[in-house]
């Protein structure tokens, strides 16, 4: 073998272990993407999954007599019932390595002997009220407690009496009550009840000291003046602040705070008269939503917004639980907005009033269940049917998503009309989420927008410079400084946007605007001049430094720009013109702003675009800018004409890679706006952009969770935007070098 041949081998295999190895980052790559792609989808899956009811257990129970309520612990391991009367059992609800399934664990007597139970409320703050044959008021809480044996969990109810177990008398002339409502917290306990000789009552419990730990208290008994002569349904709000109090179409709703007083605030009358009828009433969680459920099979949600009037109750949303059959029972989850329905046929809807999703409709029942109630965490419903109870298991673990609630307008509690809200969290238990992904969408492309309309006129203009104009030796000192402003940390730059930058806009804000006046004045006069200066004089001044002549002009254009700031806020604005703004043109002014997110955020994209375009620029072929000059066209004339039509593509390109790391910023939009989400195009306010939301919120959300998922779904949303714009650029560009490849 020669040595010719030997090196031609050699760079064979070179050749062929390069092109493998290239191939094999190609497909790396691509495979990469895949598996994010993947990812994403298997984390988003659940929440579009739609909810199911499970029949799971069903036991018989041992007592004769009708059963009133039922329940279960947290794990729905321990299920309990309630009779008429006033036998409490607990039974072994699922398999335990203790007892069986259906074993018999605690039975107790609420009540004394001969008497049974008239009436059984149980309050949306966890406690059953039982009124008996007596006219005695019992208030009870049922305690579960985990023991451990080695690695065994035994779990054993019991149960409280938060009130005493002594019966209350509720209304001081002992008449019976036909109607009742009740709620506490741990300084009052507060009862509603309408009275056998047609009276409305409220009873105030004011401990001594604190319920959790002394049931002392003082009793204050109050007439409500009411004019009905019957009363369907009374709901307490949660918070103790109001009582609804519904007779047939009509709900009358009190103020319970007032110490001397039950005013009216305020009458809903909820149908037009011989339309239908209103069959049952509850309570959504929170206490804010009234739901009515009708002869119609239709279920209506009510809540207060701000009108003209002031506030008032409207509906706002229907659902449809039954073609033929009228709605008998509602039943509220503790925690969140969903509800489910029950009629005389047995039939269970199971709905959801923010995202206003019918989750499941199906029959649990032959008949109307005697007793019925949600699992305290909404993954079970227990049922009992003629002495059978019944365990269901319920997955339902995202109610709150679809597709309508994610992209469209919803009405949320207490807003005056329907938006476009994110506000995943609260400090209080009863929040309704807000998971619309509007505004961070738009905040995303908002930014990206005004990021671009600074970075992109200073890129290309400094790009065609230096590639077309600048002189070799000066070129290879501009470029690559320029190419190292890319390597600025963002998490800096957001720094100094949010700390330095926004404050100095917001003190001198005329100044902005002047800049954007002077700069380009300043510019085109010392043109203007140069142009008009002696030959001899140009000659003298070194080619490399002409450009650096016009530095000190900027600076001092700049420097008039803020002198003469305070000077023009005193005269046309009054002296303060982010008061002027706010108050006469009613634009809000946010100091950390679009305005600001534009600068700092186009100040990182600039060395992206620029270093990109002045590569294409520089690459046109020199005998294409010759031939144009030797047929008598200018130097400007070339550089449209020929170079770049000829750059195209690749301005192009750089373009789109500097709109991609726009979209993807986090770190400078994250700390110089006020992450605000809101859809308002005015560069005088903030937003929240896709990647700074998951950045802020993914380490706080609870993994699982719809709010976990939603921020990922947010991750998926914003991989898509990427990849679609993307493609479409690459389309672009490849049609831009066919057309203008042959010049």
């Amino acid at each position: 073998m020669t040595l010719s041949s030997f090196t031609v081998n050699k760079r064979h295999v070179k050749n062929k272990l390069a092109q493998w190895l290239i191939t094999m980052g190609g497909i790396s790559v691509l495979f990469t993407l895949i598996l994010i792609f993947l990812y994403l989808l298997y984390v988003i899956k659940p929440v579009f999954e739609s909810a199911t009811v499970e029949s799971t257990i069903e036991l018989q129970v041992t007592s004769q007599a009708p059963v009133l309520a039922t329940g279960s612990d947290e794990l729905t391991e321990v299920a309990y019932i309630i009779d008429k009367q006033g036998q409490h059992t607990f039974y072994q609800a699922k398999k335990s390595d203790f007892r069986a399934v259906g074993t018999e664990i605690l039975s107790t007597a609420l009540l004394a002997k001969n008497q049974s139970i008239n009436l059984l409320v149980e309050s949306d703050t966890g406690q059953t009220v039982l009124a008996d044959s007596g006219n005695n008021v019992f208030v009870i809480e049922n305690k579960f407690t985990a023991s451990y044996i080695g690695d065994q969990r035994d779990i054993m109810p019991n149960i409280a009496y938060p009130l005493g177990e002594e019966g209350l008398e509720v209304d001081e002339q002992g008449q019976a009550l036909t109607q009742l409502a009740f709620a506490m917290n741990e300084e009052l306990a507060i009862f509603v009840a309408f009275t056998a000789d047609n009276r409305l009552i409220k009873t105030t419990l004011v401990a001594e000291d604190d319920f959790n730990y002394d049931p002392a208290f003082e009793a204050v008994y109050q007439e409500i003046s009411f004019a009905q002569q019957n009363v369907d349904d009374i709901q307490i709000s949660p918070d103790l602040a109001m009582v609804f109090v519904r007779s047939g179409e009509q709900v009358s709703v009190f103020e319970l705070d007032d110490e001397y007083s039950v005013p009216l605030r305020s009458t809903i009358a909820l149908v037009p008269a011989n339309d239908y009828q209103i069959t049952t009433m509850a309570l959504l969680s929170g206490g804010s939503s009234l739901l009515f459920g009708d002869s119609r099979g239709k279920v209506s949600q009510w809540f207060e917004i701000s009108t003209e009037q002031g506030r008032q109750f409207k509906p706002i949303r229907d659902f449809e639980v039954s073609d033929n059959e009228a709605v008998v029972k509602i039943y509220t989850e503790q925690f969140r907005k969903s509800f489910y329905t029950l009629t005389a046929s047995g039939e269970m809807g199971m709905f959801y009033t923010t995202s206003n999703a019918d989750l499941w409709r199906g029959k649990i029942a032959k008949n109307l269940p005697s007793a019925f109630a949600i699992a305290p965490r909404a993954d079970g419903i227990i049922s009992v049917e003629n002495q059978q109870l019944q365990i269901f298991d319920v997955n339902n673990e995202h109610p709150e998503v679809t597709w309508n609630a994610l992209w469209q307008e919803v009405w949320y509690e207490g807003y005056p009309e329907p938006d476009y809200i994110w506000q995943s969290t609260s400090g209080s238990d009863d929040f309704e989420a807000k998971f619309s992904l509007v505004p961070i969408s738009f905040g995303t492309i908002k930014a990206a927008l005004y990021a671009m309309l600074f970075a992109v006129p200073i890129a290309l203009s400094a790009a065609i410079y230096t590639a077309y104009f600048m002189t070799p030796k000066l070129r290879r000192k501009v470029k690559p400084t320029i190419e190292l402003m890319e390597a600025l940390p963002t998490v800096i730059l957001g720094f100094l946007a949010g700390l330095w930058l926004a404050p100095i806009i917001e003190d001198y804000l005329p100044a902005i605007i002047l800049l954007v006046i002077f700069l380009p004045l300043a510019t085109l006069i010392t043109a203007f001049l140069w142009h008009n200066l002696s030959q001899s004089i140009k000659a003298k001044i070194p080619e490399t430094l002409a450009p650096i002549i016009l530095l000190p002009v900027l600076i001092a254009a700049a420097y008039l720009a803020f002198v003469l700031s305070p000077i023009l806020e005193s005269l046309f604005f009054g002296g303060d013109i982010r008061q002027y703004i706010t108050n006469n043109l009613g634009i809000n002014f946010d100091q950390r702003n679009a305005l600001v997110v534009g600068i700092a955020m186009g100040f990182a994209v600039i060395p992206t675009i620029f270093s990109m375009a002045e590569d294409a620029i520089f690459s046109v072929p020199k005998h294409l800018t010759s031939g144009s000059l030797a047929l008598g066209a200018t130097q400007w004339q070339t550089l449209v004409k020929v170079v770049l039509l000829t750059a195209s593509p690749g301005i192009f390109s750089a373009i789109m890679m500097g709109l991609g790391r726009a979209v993807g910023e986090t770190m400078i939009v994250l700390m110089a706006t006020g992450n605000t989400p809101i859809l308002d195009w005015s560069i005088f306010q903030g937003m929240r952009t896709l990647a700074a939301n998951i950045a802020v919120e993914m380490p706080e959300s609870e993994v699982g969770s719809s709010h976990y998922r939603i921020l990922f779904l947010a991750a998926f949303v914003l991989f898509v935007f990427t990849f679609v714009f993307n493609t479409l650029a690459e389309f672009v560009r490849q049609r831009l070098r066919e057309k203008y490849s042959s010049l």
